[in-house]
């Protein structure tokens, strides 16, 4: 079953606090379905990421709302303009960072993006697009010398140079080192700053818990569920793990076990999962008292995380292609 977390909103009302309004929006290809009547919408000023497995639908999806491609069925709003009618003035209001960009090798960081300012009515200042992208000390570098994350951020310079008000991110961090990986997350927390509005594809699990506001899971053509990362993973309804350092009085055998925990011994580590955390310490810390055990050392609790909540349902439609 679908779960949504999204507010119905009537046909035609696209709501002044949505930047995107999606409703039954289908695309195929001949005969193949890619998307199959998928529903969300993506709020004013947040990180909106969409997750899924490679041929899932993100890329036709996100093509359809830059007005890149024409959808089969449904309707879609963004901006207040439809992307395959109005495409020319939506360009006007939203930059595109693709995964991978050519730049002309000679041209020097800020020439280039002051040639892209040209391009629109109302571009943002110059010294505003170095600052915010970081790239306030490479203005006159050349472009052929910048390293993979100086030239992604310049990606970010340019799509941001019109003054959009979203912001489309293909896969942003592919190939990336963790430096580079947290400096242009960095970015993306500045423009979520500055009120704009950011849509978001990716394959790694940390980057969308960290920068997205809400998610949603396309699996198959289809919308599985959508929510923010804590409400997607308490709804995957996944047990919680509690671990601990062993007692040297349990692993020699000269107390019980507590009772009805199951617990799975690594080394000097003990491990349970449950779906009662709150209950579950309780009956361990009175296991502890009650044997004169002591403190617990390295007593510590790990919810489900958006990445258990992800593969959990890509494994249940790998599964079960009616999911």
């Amino acid at each position: 079953m679908t779960s949504q977390l999204t507010a119905e909103i009537p046909a035609g009302d696209t709501a002044p606090d949505l930047a995107v309004h999606v409703r039954g929006l289908q695309m195929s290809y001949g005969d193949r379905s890619v998307l199959c009547g998928i529903d969300f919408e993506v709020r004013r000023g947040e990180v909106f990421c969409l997750l899924g497995p490679n041929g899932a639908g993100k890329t036709t999806t996100v093509e359809i709302l830059e007005g890149f491609r024409a959808r089969t069925g449904g309707t879609v709003t963004v901006l207040g303009l439809d992307p395959a009618a109005q495409p020319a003035r939506l360009r006007e209001r939203i930059g595109i960072v693709l995964q991978e960009c050519g730049f002309p090798r000679q041209a020097r960081v800020g020439e280039l993006i002051d040639l892209w300012r040209d391009y629109y009515p109302h571009p943002r200042p110059l010294g505003d697009l170095l600052d915010v992208t970081g790239l306030t000390a490479d203005r006159n570098s050349p472009v052929r010398r910048l390293s993979g994350g100086q030239r992604r951020r310049l990606d970010f310079a340019l799509a941001l140079a019109g003054d959009p008000d979203l912001v489309f991110l293909d896969e942003p961090t592919t190939g990336f080192d963790p430096e580079a990986r947290r400096r242009l997350w960095t970015s993306v927390e500045n423009l979520r700053d500055l009120g704009k509005t950011i849509v978001l594809t990716t394959h790694y699990l940390d980057e969308a818990e960290r920068l997205a506001d809400r998610v949603a899971i396309l699996l198959d053509g289809r919308i599985k569920i959508a929510g923010s990362t804590r409400e997607v993973a308490r709804l995957a309804a996944l047990p919680s793990r509690i671990s601990f350092r062993m007692p040297n009085v349990l692993l020699s055998g000269a107390i019980p076990a507590p009772e009805g925990i199951d617990l799975t011994v690594r080394g000097h580590t003990a491990t349970c999962q449950t779906r009662n955390t709150a209950v579950t310490l309780r009956a361990l810390l009175d296991w502890a008292a009650r044997y004169r055990v002591g403190d617990l050392d390295d007593l510590a609790v790990d919810t489900p995380s958006l990445e258990d909540a992800y593969l959990h349902h890509v494994e249940r439609s790998d599964g079960d292609p009616g999911l």
